[in-house]
């Protein structure tokens, strides 16, 4: 890791500190708390997509004549972190994208998904993002993180959002849901497998492989640049106080 991307890192350790440490977690302890948490959380894993894909329209192409362009590593990164967000498998091996498996998951824990399906119709029926989140019955903190997600995404400078998806975006679900789940599922057998699949789907995948290469864009991108390590740093700040904001609303 530079000199750069340790500084952004130590420079971030309290806000991330306080996200590992958030009571958010603690207060996971029903079928109604996992509910609304996920009914605030399935925006964040829609938007995710999002930001992804504008760093692929970023630094790879996608338009017809293909040209090469950019780094062939942080294209084969971006294009590998695309396949497995919208193209992986379910637990019966079925191609799912996670925003499709987490709406699973809300299936079978009785969330309710109106909210969610009715902003997503909004937009494929020609709304802006803008529109559908003032035109849906979207829980605020959810519509707040949105609106900062497109606020990263619309500089258009590929070094802040990539800085945002490498450390403002990374262990969007920590390990710790994993034994929340479990002590749920004791009480409510097979109404959280799915969920369970999705978080462990996440910690095998977001590995160490993933986590390198993204260091390694946003060295790249960022380079030796002083003025753009500044607005990588500022933009990671950001993002992990929009998403204490988000915990903070899903907590109280």
């Amino acid at each position: 890791m530079s000199p750069e991307c340790m500084q952004l890192v130590n420079s971030t350790k309290e806000l991330t500190q306080q996200l590992i440490n958030h009571p958010l977690y603690s207060s996971l302890n029903s079928k109604q708390s996992l509910q609304k948490f996920m009914e605030h959380h399935i925006y964040a894993v829609w938007d995710f997509m999002s930001l992804v894909k504008s760093l692929q329209a970023e630094l790879t192409c996608i338009h017809v004549p293909w040209l090469p362009k950019g780094n062939p590593a942080i294209r084969a990164l971006i294009n590998e972190i695309i396949l497995g967000e919208e193209s992986d498998i379910d637990q019966n091996g079925k191609a799912c994208s996670h925003f499709e498996l987490y709406l699973d998951a809300m299936r079978e824990a009785d969330c309710n998904i109106e909210n969610i399906n009715s902003f997503i119709h909004n937009i494929q029926s020609g709304l802006s993002v803008e529109q559908a989140l003032q035109s849906g019955r979207i829980p605020k903190a959810a519509s707040d993180f949105v609106h900062h997600t497109f606020s990263v995404i619309e500089t258009g400078k590929p070094h802040i959002i990539a800085a945002v998806f490498t450390f403002g975006r990374e262990d969007l679900i920590p390990h710790m849901f994993l034994p929340l789940i479990e002590e749920l599922k004791k009480e409510y057998p097979s109404q959280f497998d799915t969920l369970q699949y999705y978080v462990q789907r996440h910690i095998d995948v977001d590995g160490g492989h993933h986590s390198h290469l993204a260091l390694q864009m946003v060295q790249e991108l960022c380079g030796n640049d002083v003025e753009k390590w500044k607005e990588a740093e500022y933009a990671v700040k950001a993002a992990l106080q929009s998403r204490i904001a988000l915990w903070d609303a899903i907590a109280h």
